[in-house]
């Protein structure tokens, strides 16, 4: 994968200054996931942890619409007809998917317009910065077609992201949250205008991009694992990872910057 020749066939990749950003393109339809979307998806995720180029990770929204979930006719109707070892097969998919999002190195920013429901929910949630619109609608769905709330992670992750009794609000009932709601309860980092949201999120994966990337890689792996940690275990880890990144270029480079009253310049290694 080279950032900046990559195609994918089911989405849109644009590689510019070390930011990526994707795009679902099915914007007539609200952007659908599919069986091949996913995997695609899935498997570009896995692929960018090899991508040291790729700094920062933007998932934009197309058309107006970030996501409508799983699309009806092209995933609901065949899973109908599946048995459950098929079944089990495309839970897992789904499942790998957040687990590329959170295995990935690059901080993920998702920018968050208009209908982000079931699976189209569950990316921004699986991300690690969410920017919305005041006008966006978010919903974990999926009892609204007769499945559980436990679907991708979302028992685990949205929980600590706004606490778990909102959480359980939002997975029992299936209703919409809206984009100033979810910033008051911690799940949008900031809600802006429509107008203004790929500029925030450009600017906020900026600012990311030109930080230590090595380091900020290292956060976003603590900030994993530490879910499963006791306090103990987890200062422990974290002082190992801090002394592995005292021995990067970076840390030096700041530390010269500071001596001479500079700002540093940081080159990920």
């Amino acid at each position: 994968m080279n950032p900046e020749t990559f195609e994918p066939e089911h989405f849109i990749w644009q590689y510019e200054n070390g930011i990526a950003t994707l795009r679902l393109n099915r914007p007539e339809r609200k952007n659908p996931l599919t069986f091949e979307s996913y995997a695609e998806l899935r498997d570009t995720f896995r692929e960018l942890v090899y991508q040291k180029d790729v700094k920062v990770v933007i998932f934009a929204p197309n058309g107006g619409n970030f996501s409508s979930g799983g699309d009806v006719h092209d995933i609901i109707g065949p899973l109908v007809e599946m048995d459950m070892t098929e079944l089990l097969d495309f839970t897992r998919m789904t499942g790998d998917l957040v687990k590329a999002i959170r295995g990935c190195p690059q901080p993920v920013i998702a920018a968050v317009e208009g209908i982000s429901v079931g699976a189209g929910a569950i990316i921004p949630m699986a991300s690690d910065l969410r920017i919305g619109t005041k006008d966006c609608k978010t919903a974990f769905l999926f009892n609204k077609v007769g499945l559980a709330g436990c679907d991708m992670g979302a028992c685990a992750i949205l929980p600590r992201i706004i606490g778990q009794g909102r959480a359980s609000e939002l997975l029992f009932l299936g209703r919409t949250m809206s984009g100033q709601e979810g910033y008051n309860w911690g799940y949008f980092n900031k809600i802006c205008n429509a107008d203004e949201l790929i500029d925030e999120a450009r600017n906020m994966a900026d600012k990311i991009a030109a930080g230590p990337t090595f380091a900020n890689g290292m956060t976003k792996t603590q900030l994993n694992q530490e879910w499963n940690m006791s306090i103990d275990a987890a200062i422990e880890t974290e002082a190992q990872a801090q002394a592995i990144c005292m021995q990067t270029k970076d840390f030096e480079r700041a530390y010269h910057a500071f001596v001479n009253k500079e700002k540093p310049v940081f080159e990920g290694d």
